[in-house]
């Protein structure tokens, strides 16, 4: 311990280094990940959790944080929530986690920057610790899709008289059309990136690569006939379309024909429930109470982008964010976890970033897993560091594209390599 407060110091004295062997550096005062959990993801209004609540989600995950780790529930100092479809989501954090077994010292808030919230939230937590405020904290993103949904309403007509305010009122699926009409990406490399992500779904599961990610989710389903209910147990994702070749997909019909024919079913992102979360804290508290350290956080930020073809949001939130560490794309990053809201903005972000496909949902993305709105941020890192452990990378990248015209990044390194 006092060598690394002594290599910190030194560090802060010396001239600044940049690139990856500043970022790989240990120092006590990181921000690093201990636990990394998530509920298989279950398909929206028809799956596993489709009678699930959000609160009981986001007790059952809080629970098995606390239960897992091992950890002392009063060092946890604050509980951070990402949701983007529940107006009660910061009930629901406050009250799920007392439940959990976490002390009523132990703070609680919810965050939505719509598909980032997961990520906000991890970010959140993060940056308390950072600046001192905390010591330790968890970070969960969670939707009930099934549940919850808000079509939004219009704003006031002054900032309706804005076109690109109005703009932000725009349906997803016409975002996504207006990406692949302004930037010539046609249905058919949609429907050929969508099947590779489907066929790695497959390959992922039917390999037990997921396992390591996943906590067996107990809860409660209603038969729609019946109305009876039963107890269930989830262990798996229910998203992944085994067999799924371009050939099936090129035979779906458009799912937004009033805004174009190129986004479907089956090259768009699923509707889904689940959730996931992470246990931050600083390294010397970690070393302190022998927790494992599976990963440091490196650091997060976005990007604006016009609202009419948000999807593009990662292609300029990635550079933004590697600039400040003076990383290379092709060089420094080994993993890549970029969501596919739709096949259109994953086509364009590869081609306009030069992103070497083989490194991206390497286990596919939301085209086969699903994105559970508010989870998808923490669901990756999950995901990433889970992939760089089997192929014992170092340095992975998140990523995703907002509603409104946004984008969103994070970097993690893998302190797991070994194993």
């Amino acid at each position: 311990m006092a060598t690394e407060r002594l290599n910190s110091l030194l560090n802060h004295l010396a001239p600044s280094r940049s690139g990856l062997s500043t970022i790989t550096q240990k120092n006590p005062d990181d921000v690093v990940i201990t636990l990394a959990v998530r509920t298989p993801l279950t398909k929206g209004f028809r799956g596993g959790m489709k009678d699930t609540p959000l609160d009981y989600m986001v007790y059952q995950t809080l629970k098995k944080v606390v239960e897992k780790s091992r950890i002392d529930p009063q060092l946890v100092e604050d509980v951070c929530l990402g949701n983007v479809n529940n107006d009660k989501a910061a009930y629901m954090a406050r009250a799920a986690a007392l439940a959990a077994g976490l002390p009523n010292t132990s703070a609680a808030s919810s965050v939505n920057r719509f598909c980032a919230s997961g990520l906000k939230a991890v970010q959140d937590i993060a940056n308390q610790i950072a600046c001192g405020s905390i010591e330790c904290g968890i970070a969960i993103g969670a939707e009930s899709m099934s549940t919850g949904t808000d079509a939004g309403s219009p704003f006031h007509e002054t900032i309706m008289n804005s076109p690109e305010a109005a703009d932000c009122l725009q349906p997803m699926g016409q975002t996504s059309e207006n990406v692949a009409r302004d930037f010539d990406i046609s249905r058919e490399a949609q429907d050929r990136y969508a099947a590779e992500s489907h066929q790695r779904g497959e390959r992922a599961q039917k390999a037990g690569w997921f396992d390591d990610e996943i906590f067996p989710f107990v809860t409660r389903i209603k038969d729609p006939k019946s109305g009876e209910e039963k107890e269930i147990t989830l262990t798996k994702d229910e998203g992944p379309r085994w067999g799924t070749t371009f050939e099936s997909l090129q035979k779906i019909r458009p799912a937004f024909p009033q805004y174009g024919d190129k986004s479907t079913g089956g090259n768009s992102s699923q509707v889904t429930d689940g959730a996931a979360a992470v246990l931050l804290m600083k390294r010397s508290k970690a070393q302190e109470q022998h927790q494992p350290i599976l990963a440091k956080f490196v650091g997060a930020t976005v990007a604006g982008v016009a609202p009419r073809i948000m999807g593009i949001g990662p292609s300029l939130a990635i550079p933004k964010l590697l600039s400040k560490f003076h990383l290379n794309l092709a060089k420094d990053i080994d993993i890549i976890e970029l969501n596919e809201a739709f096949a259109s903005m994953a086509v364009y972000c590869i081609n306009a970033l030069g992103i070497d496909p083989s490194k991206m949902n390497v286990r596919g993305g939301a085209i086969t897993l699903g994105h559970p709105l508010g989870a998808t941020g923490v669901r990756q890192i999950c995901t990433g560091l889970s992939e760089c452990r089997r192929q014992k990378k170092q340095v992975l990248l998140t990523s995703m594209c907002i509603g409104t015209g946004q984008g969103m990044a994070g970097l993690f390194i893998n302190e797991q390599v070994g194993n």
